[in-house]
């Protein structure tokens, strides 16, 4: 085992209502950060990857099932903020034919938009200088208010200052920014104070209002030292500073059941290889590979079963 790096996810898990429409439904759980900490934490357990959560959640039995199912993945829960009162989100998620989905989305009182109010210290500024990495999510970002996205920008500045690294997820969702006029900011302020940062291009292209090509020159031009473009069925591009692109192909998949989840397990297998000290162009296959595998199954996080075996030696 490698020497530990500490590794603290911050956003927000709701619980998931999956099925027919005034049919039988399938209760579970999920959220986009929530979902690449379960694949880091298995993916990185061996190599002395230490994946911490941080939410916020109530007192309720649904939030205590979630944080017993993150503690059984192997998740350290001692930045899950508990509050007497408060409740998770609720989606409900439906699929079609070919795997993709559509969400709505019940969110208003859920309690992980209130993880910084009234803490004179938050529990992950409490932890802040214990981390290697904070990897969060434009969703993570979108369902704060402003003085809780300064809050975070501040305890950034605070890892980045002392050597920490910072790794965000552009994920962009117009439903949940509800037509910000300062979601550009946001998002231009959270590109400028990340070392890593994974994009979907289509959500750049959404955001920014471009066409595919320029929304990839964008993407290029970020100041992060590594950014990593993800094109669906398309080749992974993966830009670090000083160095050539890297064009990582997908996998062929025969039968997509459902893509939710892709990008974010796509995040966990890039991560855990590159933590583990392997190239880009490798850590780019066993992404792509782990999230060829997640489509082929129902819901975000598959069973630890059909989790591929991989070597980051």
């Amino acid at each position: 085992m490698k020497n530990k790096c500490r590794v603290a996810l911050f956003g927000e898990c709701m619980i998931e209502l999956r099925g027919e429409m005034f049919g039988t439904m399938q209760q579970t759980f999920g959220g986009d950060t929530l979902n690449t900490a379960v694949y880091l934490a298995r993916l990185g357990a061996d190599t002395g990857i230490q994946v911490s959560y941080a939410t916020q959640l109530g007192t309720d039995a649904f939030s205590a099932m979630m944080v017993d199912a993150w503690e059984k993945e192997g998740i350290d829960t001692c930045m899950v903020r508990r509050v007497e009162g408060k409740m998770p989100g609720l989606y409900t998620i439906q699929v079609d034919e070919t795997g993709e989905r559509t969400f709505y989305y019940w969110r208003d009182m859920s309690a992980a938009k209130d993880f910084f109010l009234g803490q004179q210290d938050s529990l992950l500024g409490q932890h802040i200088d214990e981390l290697d990495v904070l990897y969060y999510s434009g969703i993570s970002l979108a369902v704060l208010p402003d003085a809780g996205r300064e809050t975070l920008f501040g305890l950034i500045d605070r890892l980045r200052a002392r050597g920490g690294k910072v790794y965000f997820d552009n994920n962009y969702r117009p439903r949940v920014w509800r037509g910000d006029p300062n979601t550009k900011a946001w998002y231009d302020r959270a590109f400028a104070n990340a070392d890593l940062t994974l994009i979907t291009l289509e959500d750049n292209a959404a955001l920014y209002g471009l066409d595919e090509e320029s929304a990839l020159a964008h993407a290029y031009s970020l100041p992060c030292d590594e950014v990593v473009v993800k094109r669906g069925v398309d080749p992974t591009l993966i830009r670090v500073r000083g160095q050539e692109v890297v064009m990582v192909p997908t996998f062929r998949v025969e039968k997509v059941v459902d893509t939710t989840g892709a990008g974010d397990s796509f995040a966990g297998g890039y991560l855990a290889a590159r933590l583990a000290g392997q190239p880009p162009e490798v850590a780019g296959r066993y992404g792509n590979k782990l999230a060829s595998i997640v489509v082929q199954y129902p819901g975000a996080i598959i069973p630890l079963a059909a989790m591929p075996v991989f070597f980051f030696g």
